[in-house]
């Protein structure tokens, strides 16, 4: 009798054990799979995007977003012309954030509600067929930098490092600095943004970069994969959303072999990307930049060359190209037709889609083409 009680209490501890193992399981990872919810965990809602054929865009400040005045302007835009797609700063390189909602950003002071209506607004584009981006400056940021010192880029003394205008910068290899941004970026995600655009997504360049030090040890290759790494985790913590991802580069990163003292090799940093934005201002070329004399005087010539430079580099991915374009003057004055001759630099270069750039978001009416024109366009394009 001893014999089967034993055997009696092992098979009811099996049991317990079994089912047990049951219960953990359908409050563990798998859980929401299964009808489950883990006590705390964040709820995310995948949302279905509709990305234009050809994305055609133009950048807002986060005041030139919030103003009445300005939407009036850009609505006007919107419904009589080829722009379908509308950038949002809602994080500047100061480290004002202006969406709410973000726990760190609240306890940090750096929230600025510049956009009262954020969400109404991103309802409104989307109802008109606008596909919409949070721009977010990334490790650029001077307020953050100075009320989380152990963030920051340090000098050799320990002291935080400041670029030539006095402006600190956080640590690209700090996990808590990639973690800040990316959860102002989920943020974003869940007010109704169609895609988060990193910008800044660099080293420092200004200043006397020799004295920067880091939290690792900084080469090139460290600089490269730190910056591919970041993207590699914004893609895992973004996707979910259903949200795209987009990132700004200098222009010259299209051409050169080498990542120009900042981290950025463009065929690196595209790979976890749905869009890279090489900045191809003509103003910000150095005279004989592809031997070019004046680039900023030739704008055809100097992003013809940049952007048939990215689809080389970038292969199979060079679909993802999407630059932007200067629609201001500096140095030499822009209109209509200067514009225009970076937008047919870009056709003739196998790139058909674009955004503009102007610091006080007053964009060249006459350099756009029709909704109309737009759409025979598409057509076109898809025969």
């Amino acid at each position: 009798m001893r014999k089967y009680a034993v055997i009696l209490l092992v098979v009811a501890s099996v049991g317990i054990l079994w089912f047990g193992k049951q219960i953990m399981c359908d409050n563990g990872p798998d859980a929401a799979s299964k009808g489950g919810e883990v006590a705390g965990a964040k709820k995310i809602v995948r949302r279905e995007i509709k990305r234009p054929a050809f994305v055609r865009g133009v950048h807002l400040s986060a005041w030139a977003a919030g103003s009445k005045t300005m939407r009036s302007r850009i609505d006007k835009m919107l419904d009589e012309t080829e722009i379908n797609y509308v950038v949002i700063a809602i994080k500047e390189y100061k480290g004002d954030v202006y969406i709410g909602g973000v726990d760190e950003v609240n306890r940090l002071g750096v929230h600025i509600k510049a956009i009262p209506d954020i969400e109404n607004y991103l309802a409104d584009l989307k109802s008109r067929g606008v596909f919409t981006s949070a721009r977010i400056v990334v490790f650029k940021d001077d307020a953050v930098a100075r009320k989380k010192p152990e963030w920051a880029v340090k000098d050799p003394d320990g002291n935080i490092w400041q670029d030539r205008k006095k402006i600190a910068w956080l640590d690209p290899y700090n996990k808590d600095v990639w973690d800040y941004n990316l959860k102002i970026a989920e943020r974003a995600a869940e007010l109704g943004f169609d895609e988060i655009q990193f910008d800044y997504i660099r080293f420092p360049s200004d200043g006397n970069t020799r004295l920067c030090r880091y939290s690792v040890r900084h080469t090139s290759s460290t600089a490269v994969q730190a910056l591919a790494d970041f993207l590699k985790t914004a893609h895992a913590r973004l996707k979910p959303y259903g949200v795209d991802i987009s990132i700004c580069v200098f222009g010259l990163t299209t051409t050169s072999m080498h990542d120009l003292g900042i981290g950025q090799r463009i065929t690196e940093l595209s790979e976890s990307i749905d869009a890279v934005c090489p900045m191809v201002y003509p103003s910000h070329y150095n005279p004989g930049e592809y031997g070019l004399p004046n680039p900023n005087s030739e704008p055809y010539k100097t992003v013809y060359y940049s952007i048939s430079g990215a689809a080389k580099r970038l292969g199979a991915m060079s679909a993802k190209i999407r630059p932007y374009l200067q629609d201001f003057s500096l140095g030499h004055r822009y209109g209509a037709k200067e514009v225009r001759e970076q937008i047919q630099a870009c056709y003739d270069a196998g790139v058909y889609q674009w955004i503009l750039w102007d610091p006080n978001c007053r964009y060249t009416r006459d350099a756009l083409e029709s909704a109309e024109a737009y759409e025979s366009f598409v057509k076109e394009m898809k025969k």
